[in-house]
């Protein structure tokens, strides 16, 4: 590693202990903390206002258990500080029994205002309108992505998706009704942006993006000629092979996408500068220090792989209205080293969890 980027990771490292210790003291303060987290500082044999003055010293908590956000009170993780805000409930997952939820102040805005800053603007315009081609609903989705466009200066206009049914239609075998209902969300998607809106920028999934791009072929147009220069995506479906489809079939040089990793808990991370010579290669980095990955050892969650090697996804939530001191995801992938512009430890090569991956439907979402 360069000097320079040596400097880069240790400053970076600097703000992600400042900020650990600035948000363990807020979630476990005796008045203004989160109700969940006080209750469990009695079962604890350490003291989180004492004894946490380092990232590090999040290990000596127990791992965050998935089942703790299903079921309410939905408040019972965000600190007393924010009773008297107004708040939001966004829910994520939730395909089979009591969806996980969160309860939300300012989080979805502020994730978004982030994200902004590492979207070009000659591809992302300043004051251009934008598509939402994605899931509304319970998800904090669409809020953030309106929020987005607004704070860049533009008008969203949202066409909705319920990925719950798609995938209760694929379960059943319902593969007919499937692609009736996505047709049918394709079908909104063209009619806005054939309807003079002056749309320059979209959010869509992989699979909601290659759809559309095929409908417009189908209709003598495509994703460049309707207008569009910018487009940021999400998903395990984004894959490196999805990815040189999408570039070199769907879109060409002049639409720019930037792939995107993130969920309800830990907000966005974001795609490393796309290079030709990484053959399409997609590397994700957290958005530290309000939410920081680690990719670690199958058989030991407290030990990280070697850079290269292949682990699970563990991720640490560190704002002041979520506390997640290490929740084990779904998925896994290479851990990647550092890069200039995020110097921090990256992901590449996600996809769902090998243990899980059997078991899992993937619908257009």
């Amino acid at each position: 590693m360069s000097e320079n980027l040596d400097t880069l990771i240790a400053d970076a490292r600097k703000k992600l202990d400042e900020q650990t210790v600035k948000i363990v003291q807020l979630h476990f303060h005796p008045e203004l903390g989160a109700p969940f987290w006080l209750e469990q500082a009695k079962t604890y044999n350490f003291d989180p206002l004492k004894d946490v003055n380092c990232f590090d010293d999040l290990k000596k908590f127990p791992l965050f258990e998935d089942e703790w956000l299903r079921g309410g009170p939905v408040t019972k993780f965000l600190p007393q500080k924010w009773k008297d805000s107004y708040r939001y409930t966004f829910e994520t997952g939730g395909t089979t029994g009591i969806p996980k939820s969160r309860c939300v102040v300012n989080d979805h805005w502020i994730d978004y205002e982030e994200f902004s800053k590492t979207l070009p603007d000659e591809s992302f315009p300043r004051g251009s309108n934008w598509l939402m081609l994605g899931p509304s609903g319970p998800r904090r989705l669409r809020l953030a992505v309106e929020h987005l466009c607004q704070f860049r200066g533009g008008i969203c206009f949202c066409v909705d998706l319920d990925p719950r049914w798609v995938v209760k239609l694929l379960k059943k075998g319902d593969t007919e009704g499937a692609k009736a209902y996505a047709a049918h969300v394709i079908d909104q998607a063209y009619t806005i942006l054939t309807a003079g809106h002056d749309i320059k920028c979209m959010f869509a999934t992989p699979k909601l993006l290659e759809a559309l791009a095929l409908r417009l072929m189908d209709e003598g147009s495509s994703i460049a000629e309707i207008g569009i220069k910018g487009i940021f995506a999400g998903g395990t479906e984004f894959t490196p092979q999805w990815f040189r489809f999408c570039k070199e079939e769907l879109l060409g040089d002049e639409v720019y996408i930037t792939p995107t990793y993130g969920n309800t808990l830990m907000g966005l991370a974001c795609g490393k500068p796309f290079d030709p010579a990484d053959d399409y290669k997609i590397t994700y980095y957290a958005p530290q220090p309000r939410a920081a990955i680690e990719v670690v050892k199958f058989d030991d969650y407290s030990q990280t792989v070697g850079y290269g090697e292949t682990g699970r996804v563990k991720l640490y939530t560190l704002t002041e209205e979520l506390f997640v001191p290490g929740f084990m995801e779904r998925d896994e992938g290479e851990r990647e080293l550092p890069h200039t512009k995020y110097p921090w430890d990256g992901i590449s090569g996600t996809r769902p969890f090998h243990e899980y991956a059997k078991s899992t439907t993937v619908g257009v979402y």
